[in-house]
Formats: C-alpha cells, sequence, structure tokens
C-alpha cells in the first residue's frame, strides 16, 4: 500500500468519524496524517523496511503509527474495514461527490434514504434534495454538476500527485544506480501541465542496463510493459505509467527536447528547420542537402542551431513561444530563487499542523527575507479560524517572535472569509492594524457568475484586502473552479491595487495559468504563495512558480520577488496607488 491509498484510507476515516460527530481532535489527528502522509518524500513502506521510527514523523503517533505498520503488512486495516461496517455501502462514494461534506451525507442518508449515487441521483431529480432545509435548489443543482465532472473527469494524475512520485524514482534509481549521470523528466511534467498523463524519464549512466534493470525491478513496480536495451516501461502501483530512455550523451539535448514536447511546439520546431533546409527528430538535425547530422548533448545548443533562444519547457505551448524566440523575445522568467517572502502561511494557531515558532524557523532557513503568518479568520469555525480576541494574541505572538528569532522580517496576518454577500469577517477597525490581509472565498462557491463576481469585487473595495488567495477556489482534478467574470475581477484588481494570489499548493495552482498571464498583461501584482500549513510545505513555492513561468511572468511581476525594504515601502502606499506604483517599478 502507497502512501497515496494510505492518505485516502486516513481522510475516508476522518469523514466517517465525523459522520458519527466523534471528537473533533480525533478527526483532525486523521486529517492531519493523511496531508502529511500525501507530501513525504518517502515511502511509508520503505521506511519501515529500513526500521524507521515513523512516531517521529510530526503528526504521526503511536496510534497512527500501528495503523500504518498494519495496512502496509497487509494492505488492509481492521479498524476501518469495522468502521465502514457500521455505515450502508456506498456511502464513502457520496462523501466525495465536493460540496457534500460528512455532515450533509449524514442528513441524506437519515433524512432521505440516500447511501450511494444513483439515490443521490433520484433524490435531486425528484426535488427530494433540494426541499431538504438549509439545501435548496441552488445546491442541488451544483451537486449534480459535481457528479457529472466526477464522472467525465480526465484519467490524467494532477501534477500534486506525479510530482512527488516522479521526485522519489528519481531518488530511488539515483540510489541504487551511482553511475546515472543525468536524469531528468520530460513530457507534460516538465512543461509543467496541471495534469499527467505519464511520466517520461531521459536518462544518462555509464551502465544503461543496470539503470533500466533496477525500474523494473523497483518493489512498487505492479507490471512490466516492455523492456529493451535502451527503454523499459512499467506501471507503478501508484497508477502511473514511467517510460525511461537512457541514451549516450551526445544524444540527449535532441531526445529531451522531443520527449518534453509539446506536440504543437515540436511541430513548430520541425517548421522552422524545414525552412533552414534541415530536418529535426529526436536524434538530431540532419542537413538536407549532405545528409549529415548533428548531435547536440544539451538543449540550448539545438535552439541555437535553428537560430532561436533558448525556450524554457513551460513556454513549449505552441502559441507564439517559438516566433517570440526568433525575435529574441523570450524573457528571463521567474525563478524560485527570487522569491524573498512567502505571504500566506497558517500555524497550529488555526488549522496548521505546526507551531508558528516552526513555520518562521523553516522560512528563514530556506533564506526568506519575509513571512507572513495568516492564520484564518473567525468564519472559519471549521478551520478553528481566530475570535478578535485570539487575533490580538497572534499579533502580539508574531511580534515577540520576529524579536527573539532575528533575521527574518514577519508581518502580522490573516486569510479572512469573503462571506457570500461580499462582507468580511473582520471590522474595519481589526483589519487596519494587520500587516497583511488575504480575502478568500471558503463557502457559497455555488453562486451565479453574476453575485460571485460582485462578491469578490466587493471586498477588493476594501482598503485593507491587499490579496485575494486562491480565486477560483479549485481542486485541480478534484473540484471545478467557481463561476465568475474573471476579466471583470482582474480588471478590479487592477483599479482597487488589490494584488492576486498564484497559490502554489500543488492541490490548487490558483490563478491558473491563463488567469496569471491575464492578470499581467493587465499590471495587477501578483504574488506567489504557498499557502504553507506545514513546515515542508514551503518548499511548494517550485508549483507556484512553474505557473507564473507558464504565464510568461519575469521577476517583476511578481510582488513578493521584490527585496524586504522595497516590499515593506510598497505596503506602506494607499492602496489605490499601489498598480501605479507596480507598474513603475516593474
Amino acid at each position: 500500500m502507497n502512501n497515496s491509498q494510505i492518505a485516502e484510507m486516513f481522510e475516508n476515516i476522518a469523514g466517517l468519524l465525523e459522520m458519527k460527530s466523534e471528537k473533533v481532535f480525533t478527526i483532525r489527528a486523521y486529517q492531519r496524517a493523511a496531508r502529511t502522509i500525501e507530501r513525504l518524500p518517502m515511502e511509508l513502506d520503505a521506511m519501515l523496511r529500513e526500521e524507521q521510527d515513523l512516531r517521529k514523523i510530526p503528526g504521526i503517533g503511536k496510534a497512527i503509527a500501528d495503523k500504518i505498520a498494519e495496512m502496509v503488512e497487509t494492505n488492509s486495516l481492521r479498524y476501518y474495514d469495522n468502521l465502514k461496517a457500521e455505515f450502508p455501502d456506498g456511502i464513502l462514494d457520496v462523501m466525495q461527490i465536493p460540496g457534500l461534506g460528512p455532515k450533509t451525507v449524514r442528513r441524506l442518508w437519515q433524512e432521505l434514504g440516500v447511501t450511494n449515487i444513483p439515490e443521490l441521483e433520484a433524490a435531486i431529480e425528484d426535488g427530494r434534495l433540494e426541499s431538504l432545509p438549509r439545501l435548496g435548489k441552488k445546491t442541488a443543482e451544483n451537486i449534480a454538476r459535481q457528479i457529472q465532472f466526477q464522472r467525465t473527469k480526465s484519467k490524467r494524475m494532477p501534477i500534486a500527485r506525479a510530482q512527488p512520485i516522479c521526485d522519489r524514482l528519481i531518488a530511488a534509481l539515483k540510489a541504487q544506480c551511482p553511475g546515472i549521470t543525468r536524469i531528468v523528466p520530460g513530457g507534460s511534467l516538465r512543461r509543467f501541465e496541471e495534469t499527467i498523463g505519464d511520466i517520461d524519464l531521459v536518462c544518462t549512466a555509464d551502465d544503461p542496463a543496470d539503470v533500466l534493470d533496477a525500474l523494473a525491478t523497483m518493489p512498487n513496480v505492479a507490471d512490466v510493459l516492455g523492456h529493451g536495451d535502451t527503454k523499459v516501461s512499467v506501471y507503478l502501483s501508484d497508477g502511473i505509467q514511467i517510460d525511461l530512455r537512457v541514451v549516450h550523451e551526445r544524444h540527449f539535448g535532441a531526445l529531451l527536447q522531443y520527449f518534453t514536447g509539446s506536440l504543437q511546439h515540436n511541430i513548430l520546431l520541425r517548421d522552422r528547420a524545414n525552412a533552414l533546409n534541415l530536418s529535426l527528430n529526436e536524434y538530431g538535425i540532419t542537413d538536407r542537402e549532405t545528409g549529415v547530422m548533428e548531435e547536440f548533448a544539451d538543449e540550448p545548443a539545438l535552439y541555437q542551431r535553428l537560430g532561436l533562444q533558448y525556450i524554457p519547457p513551460e513556454l513549449r505551448q505552441g502559441v507564439g513561444e517559438v516566433k517570440a524566440a526568433l525575435d529574441g523575445g523570450i524573457p528571463r522568467l521567474v525563478e524560485v530563487g527570487d522569491i524573498r517572502g512567502d505571504l500566506h502561511d497558517h500555524s497550529d494557531w488555526s488549522d496548521g499542523r505546526d507551531p508558528m515558532e516552526a513555520m518562521i524557523l523553516a522560512a528563514k532557513e530556506r533564506g526568506l527575507q519575509y513571512l507572513a503568518m495568516t492564520d484564518h479568520s473567525v468564519g472559519r469555525g471549521i478551520a478553528n479560524g481566530l475570535s478578535v480576541a485570539r487575533l490580538e494574541e497572534h499579533m502580539a505572538t508574531v511580534r515577540r517572535l520576529e524579536r527573539d528569532i532575528g533575521g527574518i522580517r514577519l508581518l502580522c496576518g490573516t486569510e479572512m472569509d469573503i462571506r457570500a454577500d461580499g462582507t468580511l469577517d473582520y471590522a474595519d477597525d481589526v483589519l487596519e492594524r494587520l500587516d497583511w490581509v488575504i480575502a478568500s472565498v471558503h463557502s457559497a462557491m455555488g453562486q451565479d457568475a453574476p453575485t460571485m463576481t460582485e462578491r469578490i469585487i466587493k471586498a477588493m473595495r476594501n482598503p485593507h484586502v491587499d490579496v485575494i488567495g486562491h480565486l477560483s477556489t479549485r481542486l485541480v482534478g478534484e473540484r471545478q473552479p467557481v463561476e465568475a467574470d474573471f476579466e471583470a475581477i482582474f480588471r478590479a484588481a487592477a483599479a482597487t491595487g488589490t494584488a492576486l494570489e498564484i497559490n502554489a499548493s500543488p492541490e490548487r495552482l490558483d490563478l491558473k495559468d491563463s488567469h496569471a498571464a491575464r492578470a499581467r498583461e493587465l499590471g495587477v501584482p501578483l504574488v506567489i504563495s504557498t499557502d504553507a500549513h506545514t513546515a515542508e510545505a514551503l518548499d511548494n513555492t517550485r508549483y507556484g512558480v512553474g505557473v507564473a513561468r507558464r504565464a510568461w511572468c519575469e521577476p517583476r511581476h511578481i510582488l513578493n520577488a521584490a527585496p524586504a525594504d522595497e516590499f515593506f515601502s510598497f505596503l506602506k502606499l494607499p492602496k489605490n496607488e499601489r498598480t501605479e506604483a507596480f507598474a513603475r517599478s516593474a
């Protein structure tokens, strides 16, 4: 049983316990364990084989550790089986529909007799669901849409799942095969697509057969689809196909470019080669007159041979990047090292796992110059949101830790709910005392587009709201975005001086690339923040940077790429002056 399967089982346990009205701290223990396990850099079964103490993992106590050991050893968990037996078959399927929390699912079961998806659809069709108090017709319509979305959902894997699988696989291959000189993912993963079909790896090594055999015999390989002299294809128990190619060093650049794609980008490159009387394939570039093939050990040399600037993988979308490269128009895209501060972070004051001090120390260790502690506002009761009194204590703790720790500047902040009518969780006299205010939608996501649009713009008009967090509220491959007029929202952001967040949580990637590109075009300040709920999640900056790079963002387009003094000077400006000031600095 792999990490994803274990995490999913713990999430299901938490949902079933909530349906039973178990104690909140018990439910949260399983939820925290699931989040932690999903992000572990190493598989739990490997950790147990190495006799590592799982209790040293933050959020994993003895009871959880014992359950993990049982799952790894038996591929099942008696506690989970007994818990499921208390509920009708199919109830977990109902609970997976976005918008249906455990308490609502319990109502559907007890009041309407709904225990599976067909019964839920019947209750929507005959009007019983909308007749339930606090649900209504709009909620019923949204649930029907979510059921359809789940059925038509792509079989592609969200990058949030694919990237850790790839990272662990590369680390395992390098550990087992010291003769590997280079190994790089290609395809949609390297282009930083939101979802991944399979994972292509391109490798050079002293002993190719050793690397190919190592992948084919790994413990988490469910099936070997093919095994040749230079390539092996396997299917992992994680549910994803891996295609590994081991080539000679002199072919590496051409092969990596070819297998990075995209298809349309490669067509544009072949057209460019044809215009130069050249032929391009995965082995190199051939002069059509002489028949001589040039080989390329790296990609930049290949692009240079075609008279092009090097095109970063994230831009290889087949929509103007080759023309831009021909004209010298490929910018220096933002990189992880450009980000000077993180502006969306949660601690155990609300729904984070780690103490505030641990979050700050982790940020400092990563070289960040500034950090905003933005625990949830009071409206997020499920997330242990802060009352005004607790917010006062929170602010005092931030100030004390800034003095005690030193070497990093801290912002007293909040992630505050935008209520259904566009009003905010805290009054203006509270907000004006904060350094950084995120306003986010966490509820009433089924509103129609005009209502949602006005709701968000109303929040932007508040002089104390610095940024809108995870604007569309989507979860990649799991929850659809809200319906809204995003063009109107982007224009309102520019007009009001409100920044927009590229939420780097790999489950969100929100803003998505096309939205970030449009906001950039309109001059909206963009922020790349991790929405970290654990210290390790501060490393998720790379996901937000990947989105920004696909949106053609340079460091000058990212507000928190500014050094601390410049950033804090920007915050002192009235909101209505910020967009113009940001444009000048860019």
